[in-house]
């Protein structure tokens, strides 16, 4: 359902960041459906929540449509999206929408954020863990490096770094335009516990994300751009492309396994 919503709002707003919104509806359904984050949805701010940073806020739709289906707001509200006047916009902002924890458009910024209050919490013996999702081109800003350095030294382990690592950002494959090589021992050079996984499975991702360690953890997901909608994965043209009424209505039936 939460990839039917992020295209229908993606086509009616005329916007773009398909491909990334896709890639990452199992690891938010996981999240938020999977017994993982404590929160309460009527009680969004509640003192000793856990929170989540999508970092990669140009995928905020797939945000958007997994706090609806969680209850923080009315799916009728979806259709603000995009339109004038609205707070609802391509990036997620802070005060938009309940649930949304943090201001997200150049990325880097997530992390650092996220290690902040990650560090509060322990300063203030609160028991709440902090999650941080960005993109596998996003570990390219060096700001991500010394938030990793810093975690690891603190021994933050109530902060966890979810990779979206789709192996493709803007403008071609992440691999060619500037690699992410060895990026397991980089990780656990910094001071963090690693594993990699498939990002769409969501029983392995389930079981990772509840393990208790003693470091931060980084969880390594491996995905697919464009998840769900043949033709548009693995093709890093739906970064920034909204698909015309045709490919809308395709994108629709293959969404139903070719079922009008």
């Amino acid at each position: 359902m939460a990839r039917h919503m992020i295209l229908d709002m993606i086509f009616e707003a005329r916007s773009s960041h398909l491909g990334c919104a896709l890639s990452i509806v199992d690891i938010l359904t996981a999240l938020y459906f999977g017994d993982i984050l404590k929160i309460d949805p009527k009680n969004p701010d509640l003192e000793d929540r856990d929170k989540f940073i999508l970092s990669k806020g140009h995928a905020c739709v797939a945000l958007y449509a997994t706090l609806a289906l969680k209850g923080y707001f009315s799916l009728e509200k979806l259709k603000e999206y995009g339109t004038d006047g609205t707070l609802i916009g391509d990036h997620n902002t802070r005060g938009a929408l309940p649930g949304i924890e943090t201001t997200n458009g150049s990325l880097g910024h997530g992390l650092p954020i996220g290690v902040g209050m990650a560090l509060a919490a322990k300063k203030a013996k609160r028991s709440s863990r902090v999650f941080v999702l960005v993109g596998d081109g996003e570990l390219q800003e060096g700001s991500n490096w010394e938030a990793l350095m810093f975690a690891g030294f603190h021994k933050l382990d109530n902060l966890t770094l979810i990779i979206d690592n789709n192996n493709l950002e803007t403008l071609g494959p992440t691999d060619k335009i500037l690699s992410l090589a060895g990026l397991h021992d980089k990780l656990e050079s910094f001071g963090w516990d690693t594993e990699s996984i498939c990002g769409h499975r969501f029983a392995e991702i389930i079981g990772q994300l509840n393990m208790s360690h003693e470091k931060p953890f980084a969880l390594n997901c491996h995905t697919t751009k464009g998840k769900g909608v043949p033709f548009m994965e693995n093709d890093h043209i739906w970064h920034g492309k909204c698909p015309t009424k045709e490919e809308y209505e395709r994108a629709k039936k293959e969404l139903n396994g070719g079922l009008q």
